[in-house]
C-alpha cells in the first residue's frame, strides 16, 4: 500500500478530538471492581520443555467475571526471589498464546515474561488459543469487533481489557518478580490492549504499544475498508440507525482515551503504509499520551508488519536503558480518578 494518510509533519502534530463519555472513569472503576470481586486465584504448573535456560509455566488466573484466563510464564532458569523485571504481553487479533516455547526473547533478555491468551480467540492464525469467552452477546457480525456492541457493559473488549489488568496483577504475585518493575507490550490488538491497561493501572514501569489497534475508531472506519475495523462498517451497513450508539459504545474502549490517562514512559511504533491500523490513528493516541517521556519508532515503507523482529530488539534495548536509569528516575505518579 502506498502512502494514504496524512503527511508525517501533520501526523506529528495531529491531536484530534475523540469522543469521550462523561462517565468513562466511573465505568472503568466499576468494571474493575466487579472483576476484582472474584479472587485472582493464580495457578502455575511448571512445564517439561527440555529447555535448559528458561523455566516455563502454564498459568491460569481469574479475569472478568471470574472467567479463567490462560497465559504462559517464561523465566530465566533459577531466578532468585524479587530479582526480575517483568513484561506482560498481549496478543494480536485472532491469535492465541500458542506454545510457551514460541515466546523466549524476553526471558533470555533477563525478564519474567507473561504472555496472555485472548479470550475466545486463537483460531485465526498461529498455533492456537486455549481460553474460552463464556459471555453471550446480542446480534453481531463475524469476528470480535461487534460482539455486544449494543451496550458498553456487554461489549467484548470490556472483558478483554479487564483480563489485561488482571494479567498485570497475576505476574506481580510471582516470587521471582520485582513488582515495582512491571512493563506491558503488544502489537496491533495487543498494542490496543496495552494502551487500555496503561490507562487503567497505576505504577507500571513502561508501556510499549506496537502499531496499536483500537484507536480513534471513527477515523479508522472512515479511512480504510480492511478488517478488523471493516467489521464495524459492515455492521453499520445493516444497522443503519445505530451509528451514534455504536460509536458511543466504542468510545469507552478507544485507546486515545486511555492514553490521556497513562502515566508510565512509553515506546510506540507506527508504520506509515499500514492499511490495518492507519498512522493517524496511532498518532491520535501517541500525541495524547499523558507522559512526556515517550518516543515513537517510525517505519515509513512498512505496512502492518511494522518493524517486525527488529522492533522487538529495539524494545529490549529501550527497556534496558529505562532500567539502567532507574536509580535516578522519578516514580510514576499515581493517577486520581474522578
Amino acid at each position: 500500500m502506498a502512502f494514504f494518510d496524512l503527511p508525517l509533519p501533520e501526523l506529528e502534530t495531529y491531536r484530534p478530538h475523540v469522543r469521550e463519555p462523561e462517565d468513562f472513569d466511573e465505568f472503568w472503576t466499576r468494571t474493575l471492581a466487579e472483576t476484582r470481586a472474584f479472587d485472582l486465584n493464580v495457578t502455575a504448573t511448571k512445564l517439561n520443555t527440555s529447555l535448559k535456560f528458561v523455566d516455563s509455566y502454564d498459568v491460569v488466573f481469574s479475569g472478568f467475571g471470574g472467567h479463567r484466563i490462560k497465559a504462559w510464564l517464561n523465566l530465566p532458569a533459577g531466578a532468585e526471589p524479587g530479582s526480575l523485571p517483568a513484561i506482560v504481553q498481549y496478543q494480536g487479533y485472532g491469535g492465541g498464546r500458542g506454545y510457551a516455547q514460541e515466546h523466549l526473547l524476553w526471558a533470555n533478555a533477563g525478564y519474567a515474561h507473561l504472555f496472555m491468551d485472548t479470550r475466545g480467540q486463537g483460531s485465526g492464525w498461529g498455533s492456537g488459543g486455549h481460553t474460552a469467552d463464556p459471555a453471550g452477546t446480542g446480534a453481531s457480525g463475524p469476528g470480535f469487533m461487534t460482539k455486544g456492541i449494543g451496550n458498553a457493559d456487554d461489549y467484548y473488549y470490556r472483558r478483554v481489557y479487564a483480563d489485561g489488568v488482571r494479567a498485570v496483577e497475576a505476574i506481580r504475585t510471582f516470587a521471582q518478580v520485582d513488582a515495582t518493575r512491571v512493563s506491558i507490550t503488544g502489537a496491533s490488538q495487543g498494542g490496543g490492549i496495552t494502551l487500555a491497561v496503561a490507562g487503567l493501572v497505576d505504577n507500571l514501569y513502561a508501556v510499549m504499544p506496537d502499531v496499536p489497534f483500537l484507536c480513534n475508531f471513527e477515523r479508522a472506519t472512515s479511512l480504510i475498508d480492511n478488517d478488523p475495523y471493516h467489521e464495524i462498517t459492515r455492521y453499520l451497513a445493516v444497522h443503519r440507525t445505530h451509528v451514534d450508539q455504536v460509536f458511543n459504545t466504542l468510545s469507552y474502549f478507544d485507546g486515545v482515551n486511555f492514553a490521556r490517562r497513562a502515566t508510565a514512559p512509553a515506546l510506540f511504533s507506527v508504520a506509515l503504509m499500514d492499511g490495518i491500523c492507519p498512522p493517524s490513528t496511532v498518532y491520535s493516541a501517541y500525541n495524547h499520551y499523558a507522559n512526556d517521556n515517550r518516543a515513537i519508532e517510525i517505519y515509513p515503507y512498512n505496512g502492518h508488519e511494522g518493524g517486525e523482529f527488529g522492533h522487538k530488539l529495539t524494545q529490549v534495548a529501550w527497556l534496558n536503558r529505562q532500567l539502567a536509569q532507574s536509580t535516578t528516575r522519578t516514580p510514576n505518579p499515581t493517577r486520581t480518578r474522578t
